[in-house]
């Protein structure tokens, strides 16, 4: 039997006939950039969020970045982030001119650890990224209050987790701006390169418009030196017919998270832990296993999709040799880099599928 690691297809084949119609009516209206569906977009995606503003941009790099810009980090500056994120995360830090602290993450979570974020405050410190990685969100409680005790900004990387909640509160919300990616693969995907800023603070708001808009709010006239970093009007437009059926494909995923964590027995394997007061979106199914590469070899010879999130942490990429980390400098970042594997996890996985996954897995 073959089962992918993820497919769109009956999801897009639902809303097959929508995107062509909205296809249709964008095309034919021939307004592409900055019209209709991006106000909309902007105004529904904030309300789902529970923000007062959203920016589409255009793609979730661009977001962070444009964050960071928004609140005056650059060279000399350092921003504070997890070790085994997506590079993306380190990127928008090092596109601002400032430099990416990494603090190693919870083994149980695989969010970054709020225990270990003081040790890496100086006085250069300006903000610390968030990342809800894999579909569940940080600790932003205890995140929160170590930056008002610094005075610190805090964004939240949200980019696997659209919809999740942090005690009855959507992420986005939970610091002073948050980036989302809308990238195909996202719970709640484009059908290209897409991404949006949600905040509830008007400055951030404005001049994040301004930074993607060439930093101008008026034709020729430039306040800040800018980006061209839009959503689409045709990638909005996409976005609002999946943004009105997310949380019936949120609820599938997690039923199929339920019955995964429910039956998958066996000793070698950990599965991933799920906070109290918090609701994982799943983006990301991710075990862990010692000897995750045989195990990945079985799966993959069973006819079983994987991934791994990620192979290799930020500090052992080539990219950032420069700055000279060592290895085993963040220990959990390793043994997560070296021991993750994702199973496949998508919207109308159907029971024998899961049900063949859990075999595999529990027969290993």
């Amino acid at each position: 039997m073959k089962v992918p690691f993820a497919t769109f297809q009956l999801m897009h084949e639902e809303i097959k006939e929508e995107i062509k119609e909205k296809f249709d009516a964008v095309y034919s209206k021939g307004w592409f950039i900055q019209g209709e569906e991006v106000a909309k977009f902007e105004e529904e995606f904030a309300f789902f969020c529970g923000a007062r503003y959203c920016i589409g941009c255009g793609n979730g790099l661009d977001a962070l970045y444009l964050i960071l810009r928004a609140m005056d980090i650059g060279s000399g500056d350092e921003v504070i982030i997890p070790a085994n994120t997506f590079i993306a995360t380190a990127l928008a830090v090092s596109y601002t001119g400032a430099t990416p602290i990494l603090v190693d993450p919870k083994l149980s979570t695989f969010n970054i650890n709020p225990d270990s974020i003081e040790d890496k405050i100086t006085k250069r410190t300006k903000a610390i990224i968030a990342v809800h990685l894999y579909g569940q969100a940080a600790d932003m409680n205890a995140i929160n209050e170590i930056a008002k005790k610094h005075h610190l900004k805090v964004l939240e990387d949200c980019a696997q987790a659209h919809g999740a909640l942090y005690y009855g509160k959507k992420v986005g919300t939970l610091g002073d701006a948050a980036g989302f990616s809308f990238y195909p693969g996202k719970n709640l995907g484009a059908l290209g390169d897409a991404g949006a800023i949600v905040t509830n603070d008007k400055t951030i708001a404005m001049k994040v418009r301004m930074l993607g808009n060439y930093g101008s709010s008026k034709k020729y006239e430039h306040v800040y030196k800018g980006n061209n970093s839009r959503l689409d009007e045709i990638q909005a437009g996409f976005l609002r017919i999946k943004l009105k059926t997310i949380e019936k494909w949120t609820k599938d995923r997690q039923e199929t998270a339920r019955i995964y964590l429910e039956h998958i027995n066996n000793s070698q394997i950990v599965l991933p832990y799920v906070c109290e007061q918090q609701t994982h979106v799943w983006h990301i199914f991710a075990l862990r296993c010692e000897s995750r590469d045989r195990l990945e070899k079985y799966l993959n010879d069973n006819g079983i999709g994987t991934t791994k999130h990620y192979p290799k942490p930020i500090h052992l990429h080539q990219a950032y040799q420069d700055m000279d980390f060592s290895q085993y400098a963040y220990p959990i970042a390793e043994t997560i880099s070296a021991t993750e594997i994702s199973i496949p996890m998508y919207y109308g996985m159907q029971d024998i599928a899961r049900d063949y996954v859990i075999e595999m897995i529990n027969r290993y």
